[in-house]
């Protein structure tokens, strides 16, 4: 079970961003939760972000690494600047190794040293549009690694464990280097000397004072949060209510309604995300539309497209057609 789910609110907004630039129009509801939480946004409403901006740029199959390579360092945080004031590349990925779970508390980077030269690999615990996020992240690193050495940086090779979206030579033309998918691992390869480039923004004071910054916020991530458990919980009983969850977790329904509204968030907008993941989750993968409404736990089947229509604008039927016709 994961015990954190929350990402910071810049790099959420800066991912809000781009599904708004392919076209996407976002909830009104979903923006107080960007500021909330202390500038952290709950993993729920971030998958339905991550959701929103797949959706919206479906038909650009180049779009999860250009968003990459367009992340500017302000948008990961105080990581970001942590980044940039170290001395060397090396420094900078051991703190990245270090610091990430700032940026995003389910998924790490860590360094292994390969046949003439280290890789960073990275190694997400997140489901919802995993493969979009993998490139984004990847195609971030190769980004701002160039952008830190003035253009120095030179990988090796960027690898994947998915399949391509997009043509493999337009996605090495974009990274600059050799990119390849169906791999073991998702990670960046380089020479073990790009390690000792310097970087252009270094400052050990600056550092310091970002370090501890970042040592005091990375030790104020909730452990084992309730929402947390209760986004377990949901997937694995769509159909329970909040007194059941609330029971299963040892305490009232009112007692969860305070332990979430602590978080910032409702059980009520929380389970409406969640099943609205599921839904689409469902029925992408060729389930009917009875046997979806029945599996999470709706009156009929007219209140499952009463709720499908409110999330997404179009019925059960209309969206599974649609996705049918787009794989044809």
């Amino acid at each position: 079970m994961q015990n954190n789910f929350s990402v910071t609110a810049r790099f959420t907004q800066a991912i809000l961003e781009a599904a708004r630039r392919h076209g996407a129009s976002v909830p009104e509801a979903w923006l107080p939760a960007l500021t909330t939480q202390g500038g952290r946004v709950a993993m729920v409403q971030q998958d339905a972000i991550w959701s929103l901006f797949s959706d919206a740029a479906s038909a650009d199959p180049l779009a999860a690494l250009r968003l990459g390579t367009n992340l500017q360092a302000g948008q990961l945080d105080i990581v970001g600047m942590l980044l940039l004031s170290c001395d060397t590349l090396g420094d900078a990925l051991e703190a990245l190794t270090e610091y990430a779970p700032i940026i995003g508390d389910n998924a790490r980077f860590e360094t292994a040293t390969v046949t003439d030269g280290v890789m960073l690999r990275y190694l997400p615990e997140y489901t919802v549009c995993r493969e979009q996020r993998v490139e984004v992240a990847m195609a971030c690193v190769v980004s701002l690694a160039r952008w830190m050495t003035s253009g120095r940086f030179q990988p090796r090779e960027v690898l994947f464990m998915h399949a391509p979206h997009a043509d493999a030579e337009a996605c090495e033309v974009l990274l600059g280097c050799p990119v390849k998918f169906g791999q073991p691992l998702n990670g960046v390869g380089m020479n073990a000397g790009e390690l000792d480039r310097p970087l252009i923004q270094a400052g050990k004071q600056l550092h310091a004072h970002l370090r501890a910054l970042a040592d005091d916020m990375l030790a104020s991530l909730p452990q084992g949060s309730v929402s947390a458990r209760v986004q377990q919980l949901i997937r694995e009983h769509p159909r329970w209510g909040k007194e059941r969850i609330a029971d299963q977790l040892g305490m009232s329904g009112r007692h969860l309604n305070r332990k979430l509204a602590g978080e910032a968030i409702s059980f009520k907008g929380l389970r409406e995300a969640l099943l609205h993941d599921l839904a689409v989750q469902a029925l992408r993968g060729g389930q009917g539309v009875v046997a979806v409404s029945e599996k999470l736990g709706f009156s009929d089947e007219n209140a499952f497209s009463r709720a499908f229509r409110r999330w997404t604008g179009q019925t059960p039927a209309q969206f599974a057609r649609e996705g049918v016709a787009g794989t044809g």
